[in-house]
Order: structure tokens, then C-alpha cells, then sequence
């Protein structure tokens, strides 16, 4: 016969603690807008810099940035297409145009 004894895990009457969305996804979100579906996460600086595809200018190592990819590309190849981007340039990208190399 089992023993009914309660979890200790949470204690009985204690408060119920909602789950943070953005933690268990790892930051990552989905938007979409005129430009198509993107998978867009905020993430830390790292120790590399990065083009900004927005502005055409570096990200500094140690910056924290957004990195961006696309879901909604008929080749598919999402992560491999995935872009470094200042903040900034992330939210202004639909009123500006592309960066001429």
C-alpha cells in the first residue's frame, strides 16, 4: 500500500508561481510583418562583431543585440540565414531601405 504523503516540493498552501515565457523559450519570439515571419531573439554581446545588416556598420563585441532569421523562405534555410542586428536597426528595418554594398 503507498504511503500519502504530500510532496515536499511545494509545500502545501504555498503560492502558485506562473512560468516565465521568455526564460523557458530562451528569449526567442516570433514576429511578423510586411517583410515576412521572423524568429527574432535578444541576446547577450559575445566576444565576436557582427555586420548589422540595417545600417551596414559593426556590432561591437560585447554589445547586446538582436539576431533575427527568417521562417517563411521558400529554400528553408532559416537558421542558416540568421542576421546580427543593433536594436535600433531591428525596429526601424520596415522604414528604411536595404544597405547598398
Amino acid at each position: 500500500m503507498p504511503r500519502s504523503r504530500r510532496s515536499e516540493r511545494r509545500p502545501y498552501g504555498a503560492p502558485y508561481v506562473p512560468l516565465d515565457v521568455e526564460r523557458a523559450t530562451g528569449g526567442r519570439r516570433a514576429e511578423a510583418g510586411p517583410d515576412g515571419e521572423w524568429v527574432v531573439q535578444q541576446v547577450r554581446g559575445s566576444d565576436r562583431e557582427y555586420r548589422c545588416p540595417g545600417c551596414d556598420q559593426t556590432v561591437p563585441a560585447g554589445i547586446d543585440h538582436v539576431v533575427a532569421w527568417r521562417t517563411d523562405t521558400w529554400r528553408g534555410d532559416g537558421l542558416d540565414e540568421r542576421r546580427h542586428w543593433h536594436p535600433a536597426c531591428w525596429q526601424a528595418r520596415t522604414r528604411r531601405g536595404p544597405t547598398r554594398r
